[in-house]
């Protein structure tokens, strides 16, 4: 059963982002009583997603699938819809590669004529705690555009990058221009809180802020606005990135005016034998340099967010917690800019 949320039991959430990183907060965030909303990138291009956003020339339903699943009860009665909607086909002429979830939302949206209906009917016969709204409704590549000048067409090659990534991305963006679905607007506008992150820098998070009209929305928004640093940093993406150099990029994509009021920290250690393992894929802890990024925003909470297991990953029901302690403070505006840091959830 959903937990009451202190303060108030419809506390607006909305997450911005996609992927495992969404995927990660909305399991947690789904049992609280509250309204939660994802708003999710529409630019993956590998993969099933990439197959089927070329052959129906929809948007693509990777990160949206994820989403869903997250959201559906955890109840023996959408068990298997759940294992169904991630079934993926490992032969098959055709189907070898594509997962059920991206074939059932390609067919809802030929059934329907347009993605936001096939997304919004594919929660109905979930029965989804909450909402999924694409970011935008527009078809849109991302682009990386390197510190040598070269550039990276697709989010499949930003993501798993050809050239061995060691030459830094400079920025990036969308072609052609993409712009804010009308439904997300509305959704960020009215939150509570806002959520951003954990997930890829370049190629989960940012997508979503390079959409025309989103940056704006969360200015607007009276809601508190939280930043999920992620656990390790992503070769080719974010090499030596400490958490102040994440936060700056997200600053620097939201725009002069919008601002980050909080950013939540990882202080759990992290296993030895698993960090040598990740270390082969060159991927490191992030530092979590916190005086740094309390130069940056308003306020800084570190917490013991790491889930136990092989990955490191967040745990849901930690960082749902650490999120919900943050957004249902009496709906009281964010601290004065800057503020001290928050002490420690227990």
């Amino acid at each position: 059963m959903p937990q009451t949320a202190p303060g108030s039991d419809k506390t607006r959430i909305v997450v911005i982002g996609g992927g495992t990183g969404s995927f990660t907060v909305l399991t947690g965030l789904k049992r609280y009583s509250i309204d939660l909303a994802a708003v999710v990138a529409m630019t993956d291009s590998g993969g099933s997603s990439g197959i089927l956003r070329d052959e129906f020339g929809h948007l693509p339903p990777g990160d949206v699938r994820q989403c869903l699943v997250a959201l559906t009860p955890d109840d023996r009665a959408t068990e298997m819809l759940r294992h169904l909607f991630n079934y993926r086909f490992d032969k098959g002429a055709g189907l070898d590669g594509h997962s059920f979830g991206n074939l059932f939302l390609t067919a809802l949206t030929e059934i329907t004529g347009s993605a936001d209906r096939a997304i919004a009917e594919a929660g109905r016969i979930l029965g989804i705690v909450g909402r999924v709204i694409p970011v935008t409704l527009t078809k849109s590549q991302l682009c990386a555009r390197l510190v040598d000048g070269s550039e990276i067409v697709g989010e499949a090659n930003i993501d798993v990058r050809k050239d061995g990534g060691n030459v830094r991305i400079d920025y990036v963006y969308l072609t052609p221009k993409a712009f804010a679905n009308p439904v997300a607007v509305q959704a960020l506008e009215a939150a509570h809180a806002i959520v951003i992150g954990p997930g890829d820098l370049y190629t989960s998070i940012i997508p979503n802020l390079l959409v025309e009209g989103v940056s704006e929305a969360i200015e607007r928004s009276q809601g508190k606005r939280i930043y999920v640093c992620n656990l390790m940093t992503k070769h080719s993406e974010s090499d030596g990135f400490k958490a102040s150099d994440f936060v700056h990029e997200v600053l620097n994509y939201l725009g002069p005016r919008p601002k980050l009021d909080y950013v939540l920290l990882n202080n759990s250690p992290f296993p030895q034998k698993v960090l040598h393992r990740y270390a082969l894929q060159h991927a490191q802890p992030v530092a979590g340099d916190g005086e740094r990024c309390r130069q940056l925003v308003g306020a800084v909470v570190e917490a013991p967010l790491l889930a136990a297991g092989t990955l490191l990953r967040h745990d849901a029901a930690k960082l749902a917690a650490a999120i919900m302690a943050i957004a249902t403070r009496e709906h009281q505006p964010a601290p004065a800019f800057p503020q001290p840091t928050a002490q420690p959830a227990d």
